[in-house]
């Protein structure tokens, strides 16, 4: 596989087969084809597996292989796209502060964005948050809510930085805070090496995936299959009871190929519970 970037199947991969241009409409159009057709998903770091972020390696894992990615891949992968159209893209880093109290400190970023300037402004793209996935940009707006297909956001500035919150049928809940400095490739190759092997992070010890779909927002952690519509209204959850339930919930719900099997990853989520 080649360093140099293939849109032709990239476009292939996510299913989008119209005309592309460095504006709004096609900027939408993938975005919402990308969260579809490329979930996010952590197995790599769970599995103890590298997390390569080169060009071929994407290429490989992301589009010749049924696999989605986390961040730092996915977002990597569609500013490859977003580029080769013509867009003008800046890489971007954020602290997440999804389950992280509100009066906590602000932790090391670990988290890939992108900032897409179009002739009406600066948007926000970004198809790797694991927790809460955009099927949408938002304008680089802050102080006014922007709905989108599958959530409630607003932008809020304050000291120095944008913080970023979707809303929940609890309130307001806040995803990442970040500024608009840009990031260096080795900004993002040591945050992609401590968010895929330190302990402190989630992706090392439990299984997270999720993808945006047809008006639902499916969510896997470790054993706990959750479907969500709009705004996190709940619409079904389960606990998988089986490796066979894990495969098919992996192939069906996900259109992901492991990188192991299924019975093995699901020893690895049973003997993570266990110690905890």
């Amino acid at each position: 596989m080649t360093d140099v970037f293939r849109l032709d199947r990239y476009l292939a991969r996510i299913g989008f087969d119209g005309s592309v241009a460095p504006d709004l409409a096609t900027l939408a159009a993938i975005h919402a084809a990308q969260v579809d057709a490329l979930p996010f998903e952590g197995l790599n770091p769970l599995l103890g597996l590298p997390v390569k972020l080169d060009m071929a390696s994407l290429q490989h894992k992301l589009l010749e292989s049924r696999r989605g990615g986390y961040c730092y891949e996915l977002n990597a992968m569609l500013r490859a796209a977003l580029e080769t159209i013509g867009f003008k893209v800046t890489g971007l880093g954020a602290r997440v502060r999804w389950n992280a109290p509100p009066d906590s400190p602000l932790g090391p970023r670990t988290h890939m964005l992108l900032k897409v300037d179009l002739p009406d402004g600066p948007y926000l793209a970004d198809t790797g948050f694991g927790a809460c996935v955009l099927d949408a940009p938002l304008r680089l707006l802050a102080g006014t809510e922007q709905q989108t297909a599958m959530g409630t956001y607003r932008l809020i500035e304050a000291d120095g930085l944008l913080s970023l919150s979707a809303k929940r049928a609890e309130g307001w809940r806040t995803m990442y805070v970040f500024d608009l400095a840009p990031q260096l490739p080795s900004d993002y190759e040591l945050g992609n090496w401590y968010t895929s092997t330190s302990p402190f992070v989630p992706f090392t010890s439990t299984l997270v995936m999720e993808r945006v779909s047809n008006g639902r927002r499916y969510k896997l952690v470790n054993r706990h299959l959750i479907t969500e519509g709009p705004d996190g209204e709940p619409v079904s959850e389960r606990v998988l009871g089986s490796a066979a339930e894990l495969q098919q919930v992996l192939d069906e719900t996900f259109g992901v190929t492991p990188p192991a099997s299924a019975d093995e990853i699901f020893a690895v989520i049973n003997a993570n519970a266990e110690r905890r």
